[in-house]
């Protein structure tokens, strides 16, 4: 009987002295996470190598090769920033892995039970992501963009950050690219399967835009600035062309698509079991 009341006496005692759950013990425990991962370090330097890299090679090819470029291709914009399109796969594929590799190894369980409510691991793990990129990608642009310049300046190209274009693109390239991340997070929280995650992500980022340009011009016109990378893309170009989104209206467009994703996977991962 005495032990019986003993128990039952040290179970508030015990409630008492565990840590509280609040965003910020969320937010740590995420980081911990994401940062002690070998594969998280290791593709966001080959994203970012792929990044400055691709930029410096077409820049070093086009101005090699000047007098056979067209004109109408001889964008520097364009030139020092076409690394973000093999970047972006490498950094939607991380943002995958972030949490579908949880839900595959069973880890997912443990965390969900120390964090009952559960969207606050969703939010941490999109934030960190999400920054992580933005940093990352930002300084891959940078990068891009001193090794294009230098390579160009032999052509008479002066690029500058000055100019306010030049300077949309490059920060935009971190910005897109952080969106980027952000799908891919919401596609493996939603569909719980590394697998099918990326897939959907190449279909939705590469592919679609490569289709939509079959479907005839009424769709080239009126879907297609819509889809996601069509509209992020525009932060990215230096002129505006016929039937594309202004640079910021596009960015908002994409954003739209990655609250929406994240949204369909928070509704999942409150109303489904781990």
């Amino acid at each position: 009987m005495s032990t019986i009341t003993a128990t039952a006496d040290a179970r508030p005692a015990l409630t008492a002295n565990a840590p509280r759950v609040t965003w910020l013990r969320v937010l740590h425990s995420e980081w911990i996470k994401l940062s002690a991962l070998r594969s998280t370090r290791i593709t966001l330097l080959v994203s970012f190598a792929l990044m400055a890299g691709i930029g410096a090679a077409a820049s070093a090819i086009t101005a090699a090769n000047w007098s056979h470029v067209p004109p109408a291709q001889r964008d520097p914009v364009t030139t020092v920033l076409s690394g973000y399109q093999f970047a972006q796969l490498a950094v939607g594929v991380l943002g995958v892995l972030v949490i579908s590799n949880e839900y595959s190894s069973g880890v997912i369980r443990a965390t969900l039970t120390a964090v009952p409510r559960r969207l606050p691991v969703l939010w941490a793990k999109s934030a960190l992501f999400a920054a992580m990129t933005l940093v990352t990608m930002t300084a891959a642009s940078l990068t891009a963009f001193w090794a294009g310049a230098g390579i160009l300046s032999a052509r008479h190209l002066n690029l500058s950050l000055a100019n306010p274009v030049m300077l949309r693109a490059v920060v935009g390239a971190g910005l897109y690219l952080a969106v980027v991340g952000l799908l891919g997070v919401a596609l493996g929280a939603l569909l719980r399967s590394t697998a099918g995650a990326i897939a959907s992500l190449v279909g939705l980022i590469m592919l679609l835009p490569i289709l939509s340009s079959l479907l005839g011009s009424w769709f080239t016109a009126n879907i297609a600035p819509y889809l996601p990378t069509n509209a992020g893309g525009a932060l990215l170009a230096s002129h505006h062309a016929a039937d594309t989104l202004q640079p910021w209206t596009g960015f908002t467009v994409m954003c739209a698509w990655a609250v929406a994703a994240l949204v369909l996977a928070a509704y999942g991962l409150v109303r489904r079991d781990a």
